[in-house]
């Protein structure tokens, strides 16, 4: 790694605009409560604390609103305990249909769920879990972003793991109209704390990384069975996605824009605030477009850039106030660090491999 000085450190003026004037991309926020009663994984939220659970708010197209709304709704609820994390998910559907039975397939070739959590948020060594309305399962290991060469660990196992599809309706009969689908899932702490911070589970008022998918195909009935369609001149089916914290683009393995999921010390049912740590999440997602900058260079010249004011010469990102910020590259590895501009004590991270951290002077 690039040694840095802080007594290296310039100051940019970005913006002296209002903080709501800041073109992020929206990320979501969910307080997750403990429940008040055992939960049983059976793809139905009979408990108290479901009932009291919030929903999550209704997904969108993974593109933000450069898309319009999905046809169809989704939303999650979330409850953590001692031993698990727990889901609910619920999914409008008038015709329910699946084909794979097989584990760790590829699930999203069918209409499917998907939940990826990020544990420390550093965009590395992150999880993904995939399951369809018969319960198949697909669970892997990302080591890191695609973009950065990361690999998929598909022997990788989310063991304890408890899962249940309930279903309003019927599955693959087209014959009638359906309601919705539901997912149930409990992930043990044992298995997830492997990528957290110091490997351990969350404790109260931990944040983490997270963010939901649902993948669905336009299909047609023929010879009594649904098969996808190909529409608007395409030559192959072409899926929407839909997620609850919007990507910009269609990849959800950028995972600096999922969304925070806040673990409370409060019982479902009881008040809580979630309170944004105003200016992490802009740097974050400033460092982020930094690292794309970077990675194109790297793509189209052979080296990373040096000069900050290129990195930044769209002017997109205002934060309100100067950003002190210290850049080293070359062409083979870069280094960027970016002071919290609300807080000079908390430093932000980046270098060529993607990885995003936070550190304390």
């Amino acid at each position: 790694m690039l040694k840095l000085k802080l007594s290296f450190f310039l100051t940019l003026l970005l913006s002296t605009s209002a903080y709501a004037q800041y073109p992020l991309v929206e990320s979501r926020a969910y307080i997750c409560k403990q429940p008040t009663e055992p939960i049983i994984i059976d793809g139905k939220p009979n408990e108290q604390s479901w009932q009291l659970a919030r929903w999550t708010e209704d997904f969108v197209d993974i593109e933000g609103n450069k898309k319009p709304k999905p046809a169809l709704q989704t939303r999650v609820k979330m409850l953590w305990d001692t031993n698990f994390f727990y889901f609910y998910a619920e999914l409008q559907e008038p015709h329910i249909w699946a084909n794979l039975k097989q584990r760790d397939t590829v699930i999203f070739y069918d209409n499917d769920f998907e939940i990826f959590i990020d544990p420390d948020g550093d965009t590395h060594s992150y999880y993904e879990f995939e399951v369809n309305a018969f319960n198949t399962v697909w669970d892997l290991m990302l080591t890191r972003a695609y973009r950065d060469n990361g690999k998929a660990i598909d022997n990788w196992d989310i063991n304890g793991m408890k899962t249940a599809i309930h279903i309003e309706g019927t599955l693959n009969d087209p014959s009638d109209k359906d309601q919705f689908w539901a997912i149930e899932v409990a992930m043990p702490w044992k298995v997830l704390e492997e990528a957290a911070f110091k490997g351990k589970k969350p404790k109260a008022n931990d944040s983490w990384r997270v963010n939901f998918s649902r993948v669905q195909w336009d299909t047609q009935v023929r010879n009594g069975k649904y098969e996808k369609v190909i529409l608007n001149g395409n030559k192959r089916p072409v899926e929407h996605n839909w997620v609850w914290s919007p990507q910009r683009v269609v990849n959800m393995h950028e995972p600096e824009f999922w969304g925070q999921v806040l673990f409370s010390s409060k019982k479902a049912g009881e008040s809580d605030q979630f309170v944004s740590d105003f200016g992490s999440e802009e740097v974050r997602q400033l460092l982020g477009h930094i690292h794309r900058r970077q990675l194109l260079s790297m793509k189209e010249d052979r080296t990373f850039i040096a000069d900050k004011d290129v990195l930044l010469e769209s002017k997109v990102f205002m934060v309100g106030r100067p950003i002190v910020w210290q850049l080293q590259a070359d062409a083979y590895r870069y280094h960027a660090i970016m002071q919290h501009p609300f807080n000079a004590g908390i430093l932000w991270h980046i270098d060529e491999t993607g990885r995003l951290w936070k550190e304390f002077k």
